[in-house]
């Protein structure tokens, strides 16, 4: 297909691949050159859109550090781990695709079928847990992109990381969209009692159909859901995180997602309105030709809507509630359904009190048992 998205980005190509997000791939925004599809006389592009969905090709990441660090006023932990770089679960609308611009990449296609592993994830956690100064505070893991995206069920890298953590009685907030983190029950279920581990499933929205193309290598709803009924059951204290809402798209679904969530046993709630910063502004509008085109138009008002008539705010306090009539409509009806279900509010585990310094190769323990 052929397309134009309006005056504020040039004429693009949309190809829908299977089990992809994106249906673009544009030039990452540090890139001095573009390329831009054309019809060159012979199909080119009815062949480029016959073209098979893009292979998951695995990079190494070469980290020196793992444990990074922000001071974000609007966000409730300071420091993070992101075993990977790059998603495989395509969620167009994700605020991290613009991180592989850094990477020479595109926040498109090779976002989600290029990923960067860090295969010395615990090994590099477990050294900077021993570093005579290190303090300790929350870390949330998978900040930036899924810890449990689809790899990880063969590399267990994330695996690896929580059991450094548990070792060390470290406290840990996760946030997934994958089902995949009740495998590690054993290893959360203990922190949780001790207060030092809580985990959010994101869910996005309770129609399959919508998740299929919008978030298409994720859970589906319907597991995220089974996802927290088997946490909850297993004591590991459980939220569910309503993220993004997207006006005109899925905001409709932010009661019945927290009623689901709440009978299979969520005790906590949150939200984000979604950010569309730099390339994901065209890979959503773009999404939107594709897959919902006679409310393209009506949705992208609504978000220019709660972002002061643009499609996104970068600003702290904004960025993540939005301003405005809409948004403030979102808010409330989040916060009365929130209240009906007895939710409080987003949390992360804050006891520190516990943790022990790990024992590195040849290394006494620093402390007695």
């Amino acid at each position: 297909m052929f397309m134009y998205c309006s005056h504020e980005w040039r004429a693009m190509s949309i190809t829908i691949h299977k089990g992809r997000g994106a249906t673009l791939n544009p030039d990452g925004r540090f890139e001095r050159l573009r390329h831009e599809a054309a019809d060159d006389g012979w199909g080119s592009l009815e062949e480029l859109a016959r073209d098979p969905s893009p292979a998951t090709q695995v990079f190494p990441d070469r980290a020196r550090t793992i444990i990074a660090h922000n001071e974000s006023p609007d966000i409730p932990f300071d420091a993070s781990i992101n075993p990977y770089r790059g998603c495989e679960h395509g969620c167009v609308y994700c605020y991290a695709r613009p991180s592989h611009s850094h990477l020479g990449l595109s926040a498109g296609l090779d976002f989600e079928t290029k990923i960067f592993v860090k295969h010395e994830a615990a090994a590099l956690l477990r050294r900077e847990l021993a570093r005579p100064g290190y303090v300790c505070s929350p870390i949330s893991l998978g900040a930036n992109t899924d810890p449990y995206q689809p790899l990880e069920r063969r590399l267990r890298i994330t695996r690896h990381v929580l059991e450094v953590l548990a070792e060390t009685r470290h406290p840990v907030g996760i946030v997934t969209k994958s089902a995949l983190v009740t495998r590690d029950i054993d290893l959360l279920a203990p922190m949780s009692r001790e207060g030092l581990a809580r985990v959010y499933v994101s869910v996005t929205t309770l129609d399959a159909d919508t998740a299929r193309t919008l978030e298409p290598r994720a859970s589906a709803p319907y597991r995220r859901l089974a996802a927290i009924r088997a946490l909850a059951e297993a004591d590991v204290t459980t939220g569910v995180m309503v993220a993004p809402i997207i006006p005109g798209l899925t905001d409709h679904e932010i009661e019945p997602i927290l009623e689901a969530a709440a009978a299979a046993g969520a005790v906590s709630a949150g939200w984000v309105l979604v950010r569309l910063p730099h390339e994901v502004k065209a890979l959503v509008a773009a999404w939107l030709e594709a897959h919902r085109p006679l409310r393209a138009a009506h949705i992208l008002s609504l978000i220019r809507q709660c972002r002061d008539g643009r499609l996104n705010d970068p600003e702290f306090g904004s960025r993540m509630r939005g301003a405005g009539h809409f948004a403030e409509l979102i808010r409330h009806r989040f916060k009365t359904a929130s209240r009906r279900h007895g939710f409080d509010g987003r949390q992360m585990p804050q006891r520190t009190d516990l943790f022990r310094p790990p024992r590195l190769d040849g290394q006494m323990e620093l402390f007695g048992a």
